[in-house]
């Protein structure tokens, strides 16, 4: 065509017009009848011809009065009639393929209300009522070419080209639809999947299934069969989640025993670290009682992420990532599958001293001390005894620390299944935050850290792959002022 159809209002025009100027096949032209005129004759005066003209006229005048009479003939009777009915048909035909294109548009602009607000329901409706259109007009396109064209005619490819040329467009646009649609279905299943992982996290049970910068890879690049960084990212957020919620956890349980917060938080630590300096409090000046669950999830994930970068967490005496290293790498994404929709609890319910096991078991050892222990639930420490005991209680809160377990233990085995492995790296208290490599627990006015913030403690690790991509380390930040007069 010779212009381009931009809008679904030209688009529809020229469909009609098409039908409108579309110039008939021989003896259905709408003009008068007198080329049935005989010819020859030569032996006839030209004013009887005229005569004749003018009888021919008087005759089709009162043949098409006597249409409109009870007992008259029928309107095939005469040419003239026959004439007139075909183009009273006609104008008829026209009629309805303008009520068919006002239709699709109406319909049209029902199925755009229907995209905003969104509405599934009404957008159902609304499609099936376009198509409900344009199979109409389609049907009247089919009657079109079956009483105007002649199949036998050798001009009836001609005489369709222009038909076909206006309806290209229009196809053309219904298969632009169609592709939208397809957009639009995908954005849905997207935001499906969004809040699927918004209410897991929310429920503390399982943390979220998309990472901030890439939503819903774990379900795409999951059964891809490769261990990729993206997916890495993705599983680091259910451990921050996991983290969260134990954390929370413990807050409430210290709280419930009457503990002073803000000199728990730093007994607790002291309490848990042995001797070693490293696992001391951030000792910082006027810190806020509401950001101590900052400095206990600090604690939590120094303590289980401790040996991250062995194949065995330092539990056990394997060299398998370096006698075979390919191997080992199938075997960790194939545990990690196989793992990662299994309840913990159902999994040490039948292998109680699998490796998993003796990770959780040490881990909570090493988190949470007898002091705490007994502080927390009063009397004996059965709980501790049967983890000695290489049991593993079904209580509220040892459940809660299997989901962290889990969710860290899973991360280690995407760790080492990717080649080469991501190394964790830690930011150091003091340093100048970083954002490419560090993410601020806290949350500032306006979105944007402070100038001249440093690292006040670091509160989980951040990691870093062979190809360059980065997993942001969470910070506890604090003026520079506060970091220089802090006591170590």
């Amino acid at each position: 065509m010779a212009n381009k159809v931009t809008t679904i209002s030209d688009l529809l025009q020229r469909v009609a017009s098409s039908c409108l100027t579309h110039r008939l096949p021989a003896g259905h032209a709408f003009e008068d009848c007198d080329c049935d005129c005989e010819e020859g004759g030569g032996d006839r005066d030209e004013k009887t011809k005229v005569k004749t003209k003018e009888e021919k006229e008087e005759d089709e005048e009162e043949h098409g009065l006597r249409i409109w009479e009870e007992d008259g003939p029928p309107a095939s009777a005469t040419p003239g009639a026959s004439h007139k009915a075909r183009i009273r048909e006609m104008e008829c035909f026209m009629h309805e393929v303008f009520d068919a294109v006002s239709s699709v548009k109406r319909a049209y602009v029902g199925l755009q209300k229907a995209h905003s607000p969104w509405d599934p329901d009404n957008m159902r409706v609304a499609d099936a009522s376009v198509v409900a259109e344009f199979r109409k007009l389609g049907r009247l396109r089919d009657r079109f070419r079956r009483e105007c064209f002649s199949p036998s005619s050798a001009a009836a490819g001609q005489t369709a080209a222009p038909l076909r040329d206006a309806v290209a467009p229009y196809e053309a646009a219904i298969d632009d639809l169609k592709r939208q649609l397809k957009a639009k279905e995908a954005e849905n299943e997207n935001l499906k999947e969004k809040l699927r992982s918004a209410g897991l996290g929310s429920s503390g049970r399982r943390g979220r299934l998309h990472s901030g910068k890439r939503v819903g890879c774990v379900a795409v690049l999951g059964t891809s069969g490769t261990p990729t960084p993206e997916l890495f990212e993705a599983h680091m957020e259910r451990v921050k989640s996991a983290s969260k919620s134990f954390t929370a956890h413990l807050l409430s349980l210290m709280r419930s025993a009457r503990w002073d917060i803000s000199a728990a938080v730093r007994s607790v630590i002291e309490g848990g670290g042995g001797d070693g300096a490293e696992d001391r409090p951030p000792a910082i000046p006027n810190f806020e009682p509401r950001h101590a669950k900052y400095a206990l999830e600090a604690y939590v994930n120094r303590k289980v992420f401790q040996g991250f970068e062995n194949e065995t967490f330092y539990l056990e005496g394997s060299l398998s990532s370096l006698i075979n290293p390919a191997e080992f790498r199938r075997d960790c994404f194939a545990q990690f599958r196989d793992m990662r929709g299994m309840e913990p609890e159902q999994l040490l319910g039948i292998l109680p001293g699998c490796p998993f096991g003796r990770f959780a078991a040490a881990k909570y050892l090493a988190i949470v001390h007898a002091k705490m222990e007994e502080s927390l639930f009063g009397g004996g420490a059965e709980q501790r005894r049967q983890v000695l005991a290489g049991n593993h209680p079904r209580t509220g809160f040892y459940g809660e620390y299997l989901r962290l377990a889990k969710a860290v233990w899973l991360l280690h085995l995407l760790a080492f299944a990717i080649d080469p492995a991501p190394a964790h790296f830690e930011a150091s208290r003091g340093a100048e935050f970083q954002p490419h490599y560090m993410e601020s627990v806290l949350r500032f006015a306006g979105g944007r850290v402070p100038a001249g913030s440093v690292v006040g403690f670091p509160v989980a690790p951040g990691f870093r792959f062979g190809d360059g991509s980065v997993v942001r380390a969470r910070v506890y930040l604090v003026p520079r002022t506060h970091a220089s007069a802090s006591v170590m």
